[in-house]
Order: C-alpha cells, then structure tokens, then sequence
C-alpha cells in the first residue's frame, strides 16, 4: 500500500445506511477496492510512485474512479506501484517506487510481484482487499496478475476512460480489473467501462467443438512447458478442438518486433507525460530537463536504478516514433491474427515463476506473451494457473478488439478447468 484513503471509513458507513434504508446503489454497494496510484482520486496522491509528484494534489476523480464512487464501491486507498509505470529505467526493479519502497509477492516476499501493478497484484494475493485496479501499456496487468496468481484483464483500448491516470501512451494505456475470479473481474470491467450487467448474466459457455488456439511462445521452460501441456490437455477433455498456434513471421516479440514497439512508446511518452504535467495542478517538474534535474538532486529516487527512458525521452525523434508504430502495429496484428486463425481465443502461458527481488538489473520476463494484444489494443485476461516451484504461474487468453465480454466469457469456461489456488496466509 503507498496510502490509505482518508474518507473510506464514512463512505463504508454511509453505505451501510443507504442498505439499511432500501436505497443501495446497486449489488456493488460497499464493495471494498484498491486503486494504483498512478490513478487520481481525491485524498489519495496519485504520484505514479514518484516523490516528484507527492505533493502535488489531485483535485479531482478520474472519470474511472467517478464509476466506481457511483456503483458505491468505497475506496479503501491507493497500491504502490513501480514507478512511473515501470517505464523510467531500463534497468528498473519491479514493484519498487520511491514513495513506496519495495512492494513484495505475497507467496514468497523474498520474490518479485513483477510490474507496473504490483501493488494492485499483492494486494488482492495478500487479502488486503477483494477488487483492485491496475493500468497496463505492455503486461503491466495481466504479468503482476499472473506472478501473484490472480485474474486480470486488460480490456480492449479505449472501453475504459483513459483521463486522470499519468500517461505513458494513449494508444496502449487502459485500466483494467485484478481480482481472484473471472467473474468478479467481469462485474469490475462492467463498472470501469460504463456496461454493467447483473451476475447471473455471466454463464460459462461450453467449450465441446469449440477451436482454441494453443499458443507455444520461444524460450518456454520445461516447467512452463507442462503446465501449458496438462492446460491443453484439460481443454481437450472438455472437447475443445485445440489448434497449435504460429506466429505469422516466426518472430517471438522479444526481437525486432519489440524495439520498434520501445521506440514507439518512447515517443509517445515524451509527449503525453509533459502535457498531463502541465495540466496538473500543484508545484511539480513539468518538462523534462525539470524531471531529470529532480531525480538528480533527490537523495532516493536514483537510489537503485537510474531514469535511462527519461534521458531517451526528453530527445525522442517524433518522426521515427511514428514510423516505429506504424511498424509494430502493422506487425503485432499480423502476428495476432496468426495465433488466433479460425479459433475462438488463443491459450498461452503468462509468467514464469517470479524472481528473487534484485537491484542493479533488469527483471524483464524471458518468457512474455503481453505484446501481441497491448500493441494491437486487443483483450487479454490471465487466470491463476499452477505453482511451479511454489510460485504462480499465469494462463494468458488472448482475443479479438472489442471482443471483451466474449473473451471473459471463454475465461469463465476456461476457468472451471484450473486448479483452485490457495493463498498464502499472512
């Protein structure tokens, strides 16, 4: 947790009363939940973990956090998380802000939640609070979800307000659901995009005929390569047809396919990160040269890691950031496309097991499966998998641009067929 919210005790009481009183605002009403702190509300500091926007106040709700205040869920406070959303160093830690100091996986906190959620992650793995929501650009839902070994769902690009939560870029940004169910990740996602559907409207589909795509991306560990084989074994008892997936270019989004995607972000940044900035009220660094002269007279915000995408921000080449997501865009939905040919959904891993928390270098998955759905805007949703060396493992599904409610639907069937997991108690 970097803060708790300082009203959430009245608000809970005030929703008692309205239940009390037969005028609930609906089945969400008193619904505890957490938000990241890259996400404005009022009474919470909304710094993106950085000390450099700590005492710079948020004078108003982001349009998400208006929803879910309306649905009556109370906000219980705000998650630590990696700082700037993970996209301040590339040698960054994941999970480590210098506000909120070091946030620790729940099932061995010796070991990384993985990032940017991660205090959403932990939080809701830890019992904290039964809902939180997490903001991803390229994995930073669905890999903390997995790592800590709940649902997550990045939605579709766009069906969540996007306004009030410090950017990175407006093409990829979302905010999203982390929860320990499909289900109460769909009722989540309802609020957060506007389309609220009572429960008893999520019915599991069945999955006798259906065509799933079985995604094995390189690099695949033989841990990791059983867990997706006891996954395709379980879609096949309940008659899925399973389909193994390709990749059109036979090009794994940790080669070229990621660079142009860097680029493109960077570029992107540059500019989206200086007009929130400039638009926020408050005494903080608005450009560039203000944000990099901060972290160099502050006395821990380079503490374990220094601010190399900053650096690559403040000369980005608008014209190659352009050309670079054209690049990738063009490529992640060909690539896309290919994984899910015919089928319904495609499966894959999410996550291998989480590292032992480290500074100095990078803690970058070798096994990421995020980029083909962040870069085209399309849905993806992770499920608690299996424990490999006592440690999450996460099952991505990934779908097709505005398939949303199809596609947490398939997870609701898909997850009937995973073991239950069991938390750690702390």
């Amino acid at each position: 947790m970097l803060a708790l919210a300082p009203d959430a005790l009245r608000a809970a009481a005030a929703s008692d009363r309205r239940r009390q009183d037969g005028e609930s605002l609906g089945p969400l009403d008193g619904v505890p939940i957490l938000i990241k702190d890259n996400i404005e509300a009022i009474g919470l500091p909304g710094c993106a973990g950085s000390r450099a926007l700590a005492s710079s106040p948020v004078l108003s709700d982001a349009p998400l956090v208006a929803r879910l205040r309306a649905a009556g869920l109370i906000v219980l406070g705000a998650t630590n998380l990696s700082e700037w959303a993970n996209f301040r160093s590339t040698g960054s830690t994941s999970g480590w802000s210098a506000v909120g100091g070091q946030t620790s996986n729940p099932f061995a906190l010796g070991h990384n939640p993985s990032g940017s959620s991660s205090g959403s992650g932990a939080a809701v793995a830890a019992g904290l609070a039964p809902w939180a929501v997490g903001t991803e650009t390229d994995g930073s839902i669905v890999s903390p979800a997995g790592h800590c070994g709940l649902v997550g769902f990045k939605p579709t690009v766009g069906t969540v307000p996007g306004a009030g939560i410090v950017p990175i870029s407006p093409v990829q940004d979302t905010a999203g659901p982390m929860t320990r169910s499909v289900l109460d990740a769909a009722l989540l996602y309802g609020v957060l995009a506007d389309q609220t559907e009572p429960a008893t409207a999520w019915q599991p589909p069945e999955l006798d005929g259906v065509p799933v795509a079985v995604w094995r991306p390189a690099g695949l560990t033989a841990a990791l390569a059983e867990v997706l084989d006891a996954v395709e074994a379980r879609l096949a008892q309940a008659g899925a047809h399973v389909v193994p997936a390709r990749l059109a270019a036979a090009e794994e989004p940790s080669g070229p396919f990621a660079d142009a995607e860097f680029e493109a972000l960077v570029g992107e940044f540059a500019v989206a990160l200086p007009a929130y900035l400039a638009e926020r009220a408050g005494s903080h660094p608005r450009t560039w040269p203000e944000l990099l002269a901060f972290n160099r007279a502050d006395d821990v915000e380079l503490s374990q890691f220094g601010d190399e995408i900053f650096e690559l921000a403040a000369r980005a080449d608008q014209s190659r950031a352009g050309q670079a997501r054209q690049a990738c865009l063009a490529a992640a939905s060909r690539e896309l496309a290919s994984v899910l040919g015919e089928c319904a959904f495609a499966v894959t891993v999410t996550n291998g097991p989480a590292a032992p928390i480290r500074y100095g270098q990078a803690d970058h998955e070798a096994v990421s499966t995020s980029s083909l759905c962040a870069i085209t805007g399309a849905p993806s949703l992770t499920l608690p998998g299996m424990l490999v060396t006592g440690l999450p493992v996460g099952i991505s599904l990934l779908g097709r641009r505005d398939h949303d409610r199809e596609l947490l639907a398939w997870g609701l069937a898909v997850e009937r067929l995973l073991p239950v997991l069991d938390y750690p108690e702390l």
